[in-house]
């Protein structure tokens, strides 16, 4: 293994126990966290629909997507859904409030996505589950599998302002 591999690790380590972290926050209310309950709330007041579904389905992709990227298994699948649910986070919570951290930014999110998007482009190296089981993707499938993410995402912060628009009636 070279160094490459032990950056990738500390990485992917760092990166997806962050995300795993957030995503306990959600579903179990660790850490001062709302808890599903709480959660489905929050996504409520923002307007996302139907929030019975996306609570524990986002939860679900930070909490097992993050432990999954710090061990890297399935590794590319995995990054693309947290690009997507990243920028989810950035458009719809942090993006209204600036860039920097202190003040709520986009700063922290936009960091974590950059993470999982250049570990999605490299791969997570030898020292990932992935690595073991020779689990390696195509460097074209990866690239499609970001533009996959990101375009999920994009789509997904279309949709609550698209349902909550009046329809228009000919007449």
């Amino acid at each position: 293994m070279g160094t490459l591999d032990w950056g990738l690790l500390v990485v992917r380590l760092v990166a997806g126990l962050i995300f795993a972290a957030h995503g306990a926050q959600k579903a179990f209310g660790w850490w001062s966290g709302p808890g599903l309950t709480g959660w489905q709330g929050a996504l409520d007041r923002m307007g996302i629909r139907p929030a019975h579904l996306w609570a524990p389905l986002s939860a679900g992709v930070e909490l097992l997507g993050g432990l999954a990227l710090a061990v890297g298994f399935l590794t590319p699948l995995t990054t693309a859904l947290l690009v997507g649910l990243s920028i989810v986070i950035i458009g719809q919570v942090h993006l209204p409030r600036g860039l920097w951290n202190k003040d709520g930014g986009i700063e922290f999110p936009a960091t974590l996505a950059a993470i999982v998007a250049a570990v999605l482009l490299t791969g997570p190296g030898a020292a990932s589950l992935d690595g073991l089981l020779q689990l390696e993707l195509a460097p074209a499938a990866r690239v499609a599998l970001l533009l996959i993410g990101v375009l999920g995402g994009m789509t997904a912060l279309a949709l609550p302002h698209l349902a909550t628009k009046a329809p228009v009636h000919a007449g």
